[in-house]
Protein backbone atom coordinates (compact mmCIF):
# COMPACT_ATOMS: atom_id res chain seq x y z
CA UNK A 1 0.00 0.00 0.00
CA UNK A 2 1.22 3.49 -0.90
CA UNK A 3 2.49 5.31 2.20
CA UNK A 4 0.84 8.72 1.75
CA UNK A 5 1.01 9.70 5.42
CA UNK A 6 4.75 9.03 5.57
CA UNK A 7 5.44 11.94 3.21
CA UNK A 8 3.27 14.46 5.04
CA UNK A 9 6.13 16.90 5.51
CA UNK A 10 6.43 17.33 1.76
CA UNK A 11 2.73 18.13 1.47
CA UNK A 12 2.99 20.93 4.03
CA UNK A 13 6.08 22.27 2.25
CA UNK A 14 4.23 22.21 -1.09
CA UNK A 15 1.27 24.04 0.47
CA UNK A 16 3.60 26.70 1.83
CA UNK A 17 5.12 27.17 -1.62
CA UNK A 18 1.76 27.61 -3.39
CA UNK A 19 0.27 29.84 -0.68
CA UNK A 20 3.27 32.13 -0.21
CA UNK A 21 3.11 33.94 -3.61
CA UNK A 22 -0.55 34.82 -3.06
CA UNK A 23 0.07 36.01 0.49
CA UNK A 24 2.97 38.17 -0.71
CA UNK A 25 0.79 39.56 -3.51
CA UNK A 26 -1.93 40.48 -1.00
CA UNK A 27 0.64 42.07 1.32
CA UNK A 28 2.58 44.30 -1.09
CA UNK A 29 1.04 47.69 -2.01
CA UNK A 30 -1.71 48.08 -2.89
CA UNK A 31 -2.35 45.46 -0.24
CA UNK A 32 -2.18 44.84 3.48
CA UNK A 33 0.88 47.07 3.77
CA UNK A 34 -1.28 50.02 2.64
CA UNK A 35 -4.44 48.88 4.49
CA UNK A 36 -5.96 47.47 1.33
CA UNK A 37 -7.35 44.03 0.49
CA UNK A 38 -4.65 43.18 -2.05
CA UNK A 39 -7.35 42.46 -4.64
CA UNK A 40 -8.40 44.47 -7.67
CA UNK A 41 -11.97 45.58 -6.84
CA UNK A 42 -14.50 45.73 -9.64
CA UNK A 43 -17.54 47.93 -10.04
CA UNK A 44 -19.45 46.03 -7.36
CA UNK A 45 -16.95 47.25 -4.75
CA UNK A 46 -16.57 50.81 -5.98
CA UNK A 47 -19.06 53.49 -6.92
CA UNK A 48 -20.75 52.78 -10.24
CA UNK A 49 -23.90 52.86 -12.33
CA UNK A 50 -26.35 50.10 -13.15
CA UNK A 51 -28.73 50.06 -16.11
CA UNK A 52 -31.49 47.54 -16.74
CA UNK A 53 -32.39 47.93 -20.39
CA UNK A 54 -34.67 46.44 -23.06
CA UNK A 55 -34.43 46.43 -26.87
CA UNK A 56 -36.86 46.24 -29.78
CA UNK A 57 -35.06 43.21 -31.21
CA UNK A 58 -32.91 40.43 -29.65
CA UNK A 59 -29.28 41.45 -29.04
CA UNK A 60 -26.28 39.59 -27.64
CA UNK A 61 -23.74 40.60 -24.99
CA UNK A 62 -20.99 41.20 -27.56
CA UNK A 63 -23.04 43.82 -29.43
CA UNK A 64 -23.70 45.76 -26.22
CA UNK A 65 -20.07 45.37 -25.14
CA UNK A 66 -18.81 46.82 -28.43
CA UNK A 67 -21.00 49.90 -28.05
CA UNK A 68 -19.93 50.44 -24.43
CA UNK A 69 -16.27 50.15 -25.47
CA UNK A 70 -16.84 52.74 -28.20
CA UNK A 71 -18.46 55.05 -25.63
CA UNK A 72 -15.40 54.90 -23.38
CA UNK A 73 -16.53 52.22 -20.93
CA UNK A 74 -14.43 49.09 -21.59
CA UNK A 75 -14.87 48.12 -17.91
CA UNK A 76 -18.64 47.66 -18.38
CA UNK A 77 -20.05 44.29 -17.31
CA UNK A 78 -22.92 42.98 -19.42
CA UNK A 79 -25.35 40.34 -18.20
CA UNK A 80 -28.24 39.15 -20.38
CA UNK A 81 -31.52 38.56 -18.55
CA UNK A 82 -33.54 37.64 -21.63
CA UNK A 83 -33.37 37.79 -25.44
CA UNK A 84 -34.15 41.52 -25.43
CA UNK A 85 -33.06 42.60 -21.94
CA UNK A 86 -29.76 43.06 -20.13
CA UNK A 87 -28.00 44.53 -17.11
CA UNK A 88 -25.10 46.93 -17.63
CA UNK A 89 -22.77 47.69 -14.71
CA UNK A 90 -20.15 50.34 -15.30
CA UNK A 91 -18.22 53.14 -13.63
CA UNK A 92 -20.16 56.13 -12.36
CA UNK A 93 -21.63 58.17 -15.21
CA UNK A 94 -20.53 61.80 -15.30
CA UNK A 95 -23.14 64.49 -14.90
CA UNK A 96 -23.90 67.03 -17.63
CA UNK A 97 -21.65 70.07 -17.91
CA UNK A 98 -23.38 73.28 -18.99
CA UNK A 99 -25.86 72.64 -21.80
CA UNK A 100 -24.27 69.31 -22.75
CA UNK A 101 -25.70 65.87 -22.25
CA UNK A 102 -24.95 63.74 -19.24
CA UNK A 103 -22.97 60.57 -19.86
CA UNK A 104 -26.04 58.48 -19.11
CA UNK A 105 -28.06 60.30 -21.78
CA UNK A 106 -25.22 59.87 -24.27
CA UNK A 107 -25.11 56.12 -23.65
CA UNK A 108 -28.88 55.73 -23.89
CA UNK A 109 -29.06 57.72 -27.14
CA UNK A 110 -26.27 55.68 -28.71
CA UNK A 111 -27.83 52.35 -27.75
CA UNK A 112 -31.21 53.59 -29.04
CA UNK A 113 -29.77 54.55 -32.42
CA UNK A 114 -27.55 51.49 -32.91
CA UNK A 115 -29.33 48.61 -31.15
CA UNK A 116 -32.92 49.80 -30.75
CA UNK A 117 -32.92 50.59 -27.03
CA UNK A 118 -36.37 51.22 -25.54
CA UNK A 119 -35.58 54.34 -23.54
CA UNK A 120 -38.93 54.37 -21.78
CA UNK A 121 -38.06 51.01 -20.18
CA UNK A 122 -34.63 51.93 -18.78
CA UNK A 123 -34.12 51.45 -15.04
CA UNK A 124 -31.12 53.33 -13.66
CA UNK A 125 -29.45 53.13 -10.25
CA UNK A 126 -26.17 54.14 -8.65
CA UNK A 127 -24.09 51.55 -6.79
CA UNK A 128 -22.66 52.66 -3.45
CA UNK A 129 -19.37 51.19 -2.19
CA UNK A 130 -21.00 51.12 1.27
CA UNK A 131 -23.40 48.41 0.09
CA UNK A 132 -20.50 46.42 -1.35
CA UNK A 133 -18.60 46.74 1.91
CA UNK A 134 -21.60 45.38 3.78
CA UNK A 135 -21.72 42.42 1.38
CA UNK A 136 -18.09 41.57 2.09
CA UNK A 137 -18.60 41.87 5.85
CA UNK A 138 -21.71 39.70 5.69
CA UNK A 139 -19.81 37.07 3.69
CA UNK A 140 -16.99 37.12 6.26
CA UNK A 141 -19.38 36.68 9.16
CA UNK A 142 -21.21 33.95 7.24
CA UNK A 143 -17.98 31.97 6.85
CA UNK A 144 -17.09 32.63 10.50
CA UNK A 145 -20.49 31.44 11.72
CA UNK A 146 -20.36 28.42 9.41
CA UNK A 147 -16.92 27.52 10.80
CA UNK A 148 -18.29 27.54 14.36
CA UNK A 149 -21.21 25.31 13.37
CA UNK A 150 -18.87 23.00 11.42
CA UNK A 151 -16.62 22.63 14.46
CA UNK A 152 -19.59 21.93 16.73
CA UNK A 153 -21.21 19.47 14.32
CA UNK A 154 -18.05 17.48 13.62
CA UNK A 155 -17.23 17.44 17.33
CA UNK A 156 -20.63 15.87 17.99
CA UNK A 157 -20.69 13.56 14.95
CA UNK A 158 -17.22 12.18 15.78
CA UNK A 159 -17.84 11.87 19.52
CA UNK A 160 -17.13 8.11 19.47
CA UNK A 161 -13.50 8.59 18.43
CA UNK A 162 -10.75 9.99 20.68
CA UNK A 163 -10.46 13.80 20.77
CA UNK A 164 -13.22 14.50 18.22
CA UNK A 165 -12.67 18.27 18.34
CA UNK A 166 -9.40 17.76 16.45
CA UNK A 167 -11.37 16.67 13.40
CA UNK A 168 -13.38 19.89 13.43
CA UNK A 169 -10.33 22.09 13.84
CA UNK A 170 -8.49 20.22 11.07
CA UNK A 171 -11.46 20.68 8.71
CA UNK A 172 -11.50 24.43 9.40
CA UNK A 173 -7.73 24.69 8.88
CA UNK A 174 -8.15 22.98 5.51
CA UNK A 175 -10.98 25.42 4.68
CA UNK A 176 -8.73 28.40 5.49
CA UNK A 177 -5.96 26.82 3.42
CA UNK A 178 -8.26 26.57 0.38
CA UNK A 179 -9.77 30.05 0.69
CA UNK A 180 -6.34 31.69 1.11
CA UNK A 181 -5.11 29.90 -2.01
CA UNK A 182 -8.04 31.06 -4.17
CA UNK A 183 -7.90 34.63 -2.88
CA UNK A 184 -4.13 34.67 -3.41
CA UNK A 185 -4.49 33.54 -7.03
CA UNK A 186 -7.02 36.30 -7.69
CA UNK A 187 -4.68 38.82 -6.07
CA UNK A 188 -1.89 37.77 -8.43
CA UNK A 189 -4.21 37.82 -11.46
CA UNK A 190 -5.39 41.29 -10.44
CA UNK A 191 -1.85 42.64 -10.43
CA UNK A 192 -0.64 40.75 -13.54
CA UNK A 193 -3.74 40.61 -15.77
CA UNK A 194 -5.79 43.39 -14.13
CA UNK A 195 -8.53 40.86 -13.29
CA UNK A 196 -11.19 42.41 -11.09
CA UNK A 197 -13.21 40.77 -8.34
CA UNK A 198 -16.93 41.36 -8.05
CA UNK A 199 -19.93 40.00 -6.16
CA UNK A 200 -19.68 36.74 -8.12
CA UNK A 201 -16.23 36.26 -6.61
CA UNK A 202 -17.72 36.46 -3.10
CA UNK A 203 -20.27 33.81 -4.07
CA UNK A 204 -17.42 31.69 -5.44
CA UNK A 205 -15.48 31.93 -2.17
CA UNK A 206 -18.53 30.77 -0.21
CA UNK A 207 -18.91 27.82 -2.60
CA UNK A 208 -15.21 26.99 -2.21
CA UNK A 209 -15.62 26.93 1.57
CA UNK A 210 -18.55 24.52 1.27
CA UNK A 211 -16.75 22.32 -1.24
CA UNK A 212 -13.67 22.17 0.96
CA UNK A 213 -15.61 20.97 4.00
CA UNK A 214 -17.58 18.46 1.92
CA UNK A 215 -14.39 16.88 0.53
CA UNK A 216 -12.77 16.78 3.96
CA UNK A 217 -15.77 15.16 5.64
CA UNK A 218 -15.73 12.31 3.10
CA UNK A 219 -12.18 11.41 4.17
CA UNK A 220 -12.81 12.02 7.87
CA UNK A 221 -15.91 9.84 7.87
CA UNK A 222 -13.87 6.92 6.56
CA UNK A 223 -11.20 7.60 9.19
CA UNK A 224 -13.89 7.50 11.86
CA UNK A 225 -15.18 4.15 10.59
CA UNK A 226 -11.70 2.64 10.51
CA UNK A 227 -10.78 3.98 13.95
CA UNK A 228 -13.82 2.19 15.41
CA UNK A 229 -13.17 -0.92 13.30
CA UNK A 230 -9.44 -1.12 14.11
CA UNK A 231 -8.98 0.32 17.63
CA UNK A 232 -5.64 -1.46 18.05
CA UNK A 233 -3.99 0.29 15.08
CA UNK A 234 -1.99 3.52 15.26
CA UNK A 235 -3.78 6.61 13.95
CA UNK A 236 -1.27 7.22 11.14
CA UNK A 237 -1.90 3.68 9.84
CA UNK A 238 -5.67 4.19 9.99
CA UNK A 239 -5.43 7.57 8.25
CA UNK A 240 -3.28 6.13 5.47
CA UNK A 241 -5.75 3.25 4.97
CA UNK A 242 -8.71 5.64 4.93
CA UNK A 243 -7.09 8.01 2.44
CA UNK A 244 -6.31 5.13 0.09
CA UNK A 245 -9.92 3.95 0.32
CA UNK A 246 -11.39 7.38 -0.50
CA UNK A 247 -8.83 8.86 -2.89
CA UNK A 248 -10.50 7.38 -5.96
CA UNK A 249 -13.88 8.83 -5.05
CA UNK A 250 -12.37 12.24 -4.28
CA UNK A 251 -10.50 12.41 -7.58
CA UNK A 252 -13.49 11.24 -9.62
CA UNK A 253 -15.73 13.83 -8.01
CA UNK A 254 -13.17 16.56 -8.62
CA UNK A 255 -12.62 15.63 -12.27
CA UNK A 256 -16.32 15.50 -13.12
CA UNK A 257 -16.86 18.85 -11.39
CA UNK A 258 -13.93 20.38 -13.25
CA UNK A 259 -15.18 19.19 -16.65
CA UNK A 260 -18.48 20.98 -16.12
CA UNK A 261 -16.82 24.13 -14.76
CA UNK A 262 -14.29 24.33 -17.60
CA UNK A 263 -17.05 23.89 -20.18
CA UNK A 264 -19.02 26.72 -18.57
CA UNK A 265 -15.86 28.84 -18.29
CA UNK A 266 -15.13 28.43 -22.00
CA UNK A 267 -18.70 28.74 -23.28
CA UNK A 268 -20.35 30.92 -20.64
CA UNK A 269 -20.56 34.68 -20.57
CA UNK A 270 -18.08 37.03 -18.89
CA UNK A 271 -20.54 37.94 -16.12
CA UNK A 272 -19.91 34.64 -14.28
CA UNK A 273 -16.24 34.22 -15.19
CA UNK A 274 -14.92 35.09 -11.72
CA UNK A 275 -17.43 32.73 -10.09
CA UNK A 276 -16.48 29.80 -12.32
CA UNK A 277 -12.74 30.40 -11.99
CA UNK A 278 -12.96 30.62 -8.19
CA UNK A 279 -15.00 27.40 -7.95
CA UNK A 280 -12.68 25.58 -10.38
CA UNK A 281 -9.63 26.57 -8.32
CA UNK A 282 -11.51 25.58 -5.18
CA UNK A 283 -12.36 22.15 -6.59
CA UNK A 284 -8.69 21.44 -7.28
CA UNK A 285 -7.26 22.77 -4.03
CA UNK A 286 -10.14 21.32 -2.00
CA UNK A 287 -9.44 17.82 -3.27
CA UNK A 288 -5.75 18.25 -2.55
CA UNK A 289 -6.26 19.60 0.97
CA UNK A 290 -8.79 16.92 1.98
CA UNK A 291 -6.30 14.17 1.10
CA UNK A 292 -2.91 15.69 1.83
CA UNK A 293 -3.54 18.44 4.41
CA UNK A 294 -6.62 17.95 6.61
CA UNK A 295 -5.99 14.26 7.31
CA UNK A 296 -2.29 14.92 7.91
CA UNK A 297 -3.13 17.50 10.58
CA UNK A 298 -4.70 14.67 12.56
CA UNK A 299 -1.49 12.63 12.33
CA UNK A 300 0.99 15.35 13.29
CA UNK A 301 -1.35 16.38 16.12
CA UNK A 302 -1.60 12.80 17.38
CA UNK A 303 2.17 12.29 17.21
CA UNK A 304 2.98 15.68 18.73
CA UNK A 305 5.22 16.60 15.80
CA UNK A 306 4.02 20.18 15.43
CA UNK A 307 4.63 20.96 19.08
CA UNK A 308 8.10 19.42 18.96
CA UNK A 309 8.94 21.43 15.85
CA UNK A 310 8.00 24.76 17.45
CA UNK A 311 9.76 23.90 20.70
CA UNK A 312 12.89 23.12 18.76
CA UNK A 313 12.40 26.32 16.77
CA UNK A 314 12.54 28.33 19.97
CA UNK A 315 15.80 26.67 20.97
CA UNK A 316 17.62 27.34 17.74
CA UNK A 317 16.94 27.87 14.06
CA UNK A 318 19.42 25.17 13.15
CA UNK A 319 17.66 22.59 15.27
CA UNK A 320 14.28 23.55 13.80
CA UNK A 321 15.66 23.17 10.28
CA UNK A 322 17.02 19.76 11.20
CA UNK A 323 13.61 18.75 12.55
CA UNK A 324 11.95 19.89 9.33
CA UNK A 325 14.41 17.94 7.20
CA UNK A 326 13.78 14.91 9.38
CA UNK A 327 10.03 15.30 8.87
CA UNK A 328 10.47 15.62 5.10
CA UNK A 329 12.58 12.50 5.03
CA UNK A 330 9.91 10.29 6.55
Amino acid sequence: MLNIVGKRGWYFLFSALILLPGIISMAIPPGWASWDSGLNPGIDFTSGSVLQISFDEPVNEQQIKERMDALGHPEALIQKIGPRSAFIRTNQFREAVGDGLSERETVERDLEQTLGLQRDKVDFASVSPIIAGETVRNAFFAVLAASVFILAYIWYAFRRVPKPWRYGVSAILALVHDVVFVVGVFSILGKVLNMEVNSMFIVGILIVAGYSVNDTIVVFDRIRENVVRHPDRALDTVVNLSVMETIGRSLNTSFTTLFVLLAMLLLGGPSIRELLLAVALGAVIGTYSSIFIASQFLVIWDRGELGRFFRMGRRSTATAASSLLSLLGR
